[in-house]
Protein backbone atom coordinates (compact mmCIF):
# COMPACT_ATOMS: atom_id res chain seq x y z
CA UNK A 1 0.00 0.00 0.00
CA UNK A 2 3.30 2.17 0.96
CA UNK A 3 4.67 1.56 -2.71
CA UNK A 4 0.86 2.98 -4.46
CA UNK A 5 0.77 6.02 -3.15
CA UNK A 6 4.49 6.64 -3.16
CA UNK A 7 4.26 6.09 -6.69
CA UNK A 8 1.39 8.35 -6.83
CA UNK A 9 3.18 11.02 -5.48
CA UNK A 10 6.02 10.15 -7.52
CA UNK A 11 4.61 12.05 -10.91
CA UNK A 12 3.55 15.38 -8.83
CA UNK A 13 5.89 18.14 -8.17
CA UNK A 14 6.73 18.81 -4.54
CA UNK A 15 4.98 21.97 -3.19
CA UNK A 16 6.79 24.83 -2.10
CA UNK A 17 6.33 24.94 1.32
CA UNK A 18 3.87 27.57 2.54
CA UNK A 19 5.16 30.74 4.24
CA UNK A 20 4.79 30.76 7.98
CA UNK A 21 1.66 32.13 9.49
CA UNK A 22 1.69 35.44 10.70
CA UNK A 23 3.09 35.75 14.64
CA UNK A 24 -0.04 35.18 16.82
CA UNK A 25 -1.07 36.85 19.93
CA UNK A 26 0.99 33.66 22.14
CA UNK A 27 3.34 34.71 20.69
CA UNK A 28 3.90 38.03 20.73
CA UNK A 29 3.33 37.42 24.82
CA UNK A 30 6.25 35.27 24.69
CA UNK A 31 8.70 37.91 23.29
CA UNK A 32 6.93 40.42 25.58
CA UNK A 33 7.86 38.18 28.72
CA UNK A 34 11.55 37.16 27.06
CA UNK A 35 12.06 41.31 27.02
CA UNK A 36 10.45 41.86 30.26
CA UNK A 37 13.44 39.22 31.57
CA UNK A 38 16.16 40.43 29.81
CA UNK A 39 15.20 44.01 30.89
CA UNK A 40 14.20 43.56 34.38
CA UNK A 41 16.65 40.41 35.06
CA UNK A 42 19.59 41.95 36.56
CA UNK A 43 17.37 44.33 38.82
CA UNK A 44 15.88 40.95 40.07
CA UNK A 45 19.39 39.83 40.60
CA UNK A 46 20.38 42.81 42.21
CA UNK A 47 17.53 42.59 44.78
CA UNK A 48 17.97 39.32 45.33
CA UNK A 49 21.25 39.98 46.38
CA UNK A 50 20.27 43.16 48.55
CA UNK A 51 17.45 40.63 50.42
CA UNK A 52 20.16 38.34 51.21
CA UNK A 53 22.63 40.80 52.47
CA UNK A 54 20.05 42.36 54.61
CA UNK A 55 19.23 38.68 55.60
CA UNK A 56 22.26 38.35 56.92
CA UNK A 57 22.75 42.02 57.99
CA UNK A 58 19.77 40.96 60.25
CA UNK A 59 21.28 37.53 62.15
CA UNK A 60 24.58 39.95 62.44
CA UNK A 61 22.29 43.07 64.04
CA UNK A 62 21.43 40.50 66.45
CA UNK A 63 24.09 38.64 67.27
CA UNK A 64 25.81 42.43 67.89
CA UNK A 65 22.69 43.78 70.13
CA UNK A 66 23.13 40.32 72.16
CA UNK A 67 26.96 40.61 72.72
CA UNK A 68 26.04 44.42 73.74
CA UNK A 69 23.75 43.58 76.55
CA UNK A 70 25.81 41.26 78.11
CA UNK A 71 28.39 43.69 78.03
CA UNK A 72 26.18 46.50 79.21
CA UNK A 73 25.49 43.96 82.23
CA UNK A 74 28.74 43.13 83.13
CA UNK A 75 29.86 46.93 83.07
CA UNK A 76 26.63 47.20 85.18
CA UNK A 77 27.83 44.39 87.54
CA UNK A 78 31.28 45.58 87.99
CA UNK A 79 30.24 49.41 88.64
CA UNK A 80 28.17 48.21 91.18
CA UNK A 81 30.88 45.93 92.78
CA UNK A 82 32.61 49.28 92.77
CA UNK A 83 30.40 51.49 94.32
CA UNK A 84 29.61 48.92 97.03
CA UNK A 85 33.18 49.06 97.47
CA UNK A 86 33.53 52.64 97.87
CA UNK A 87 30.45 53.38 99.95
CA UNK A 88 31.75 49.87 102.22
CA UNK A 89 35.03 52.33 102.85
CA UNK A 90 32.93 55.38 103.23
CA UNK A 91 31.02 53.38 106.06
CA UNK A 92 33.60 51.30 107.08
CA UNK A 93 30.99 48.35 107.29
CA UNK A 94 29.71 45.83 103.98
CA UNK A 95 26.27 45.92 105.65
CA UNK A 96 25.45 49.70 105.33
CA UNK A 97 26.87 49.83 101.86
CA UNK A 98 25.28 47.06 100.76
CA UNK A 99 22.10 48.53 101.98
CA UNK A 100 22.51 51.72 100.68
CA UNK A 101 23.21 50.03 97.46
CA UNK A 102 20.03 48.26 97.53
CA UNK A 103 18.11 51.07 98.58
CA UNK A 104 19.36 52.88 95.11
CA UNK A 105 19.00 49.90 93.48
CA UNK A 106 15.36 50.08 94.77
CA UNK A 107 14.88 53.78 93.89
CA UNK A 108 16.00 53.40 89.96
CA UNK A 109 13.22 50.25 90.03
CA UNK A 110 10.70 52.72 91.08
CA UNK A 111 11.41 54.79 88.88
CA UNK A 112 11.50 52.67 85.78
CA UNK A 113 7.93 51.69 86.69
CA UNK A 114 6.43 55.01 86.95
CA UNK A 115 8.06 56.16 83.96
CA UNK A 116 7.29 52.90 82.12
CA UNK A 117 3.50 52.96 83.28
CA UNK A 118 3.02 56.94 82.27
CA UNK A 119 4.34 55.94 78.82
CA UNK A 120 1.80 54.00 78.63
CA UNK A 121 -0.89 56.70 80.11
CA UNK A 122 0.49 59.08 77.20
CA UNK A 123 -0.08 56.04 74.53
CA UNK A 124 -3.86 56.10 75.75
CA UNK A 125 -4.05 59.73 75.28
CA UNK A 126 -5.47 61.58 72.16
CA UNK A 127 -3.16 63.64 70.57
CA UNK A 128 -4.97 67.13 70.41
CA UNK A 129 -8.70 68.26 71.24
CA UNK A 130 -10.02 67.44 67.32
CA UNK A 131 -8.69 63.94 67.78
CA UNK A 132 -10.55 63.84 71.35
CA UNK A 133 -14.07 65.46 69.89
CA UNK A 134 -13.62 63.01 67.00
CA UNK A 135 -13.23 59.79 69.19
CA UNK A 136 -16.01 61.16 71.31
CA UNK A 137 -18.54 62.10 67.67
CA UNK A 138 -17.10 58.75 66.59
CA UNK A 139 -18.59 56.97 70.08
CA UNK A 140 -21.71 58.80 69.87
CA UNK A 141 -23.27 58.20 66.67
CA UNK A 142 -21.87 54.55 66.52
CA UNK A 143 -24.65 52.11 66.89
CA UNK A 144 -24.95 50.26 70.38
CA UNK A 145 -24.74 46.36 69.09
CA UNK A 146 -25.77 45.51 72.54
CA UNK A 147 -29.20 47.45 72.53
CA UNK A 148 -30.14 46.09 68.70
CA UNK A 149 -29.45 42.50 70.25
CA UNK A 150 -31.68 43.45 73.31
CA UNK A 151 -34.75 45.06 71.20
CA UNK A 152 -34.61 42.08 68.66
CA UNK A 153 -35.30 39.26 71.63
CA UNK A 154 -37.76 41.23 73.07
CA UNK A 155 -41.56 39.68 72.73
Amino acid sequence: MDQTESGSNAGAPEASPAPPPPPGLLDDLGRFGRALHTLFGAQLRLLAAELGLARSAVHWLLAAALVAMVAAVGLGVTLLGLAGWLLAQWFGSWTWALAVLALLELGILVGAIVLFRRCMHWMTLPATRGEWNAMMREVLHRPDSQVDTRSEDAP
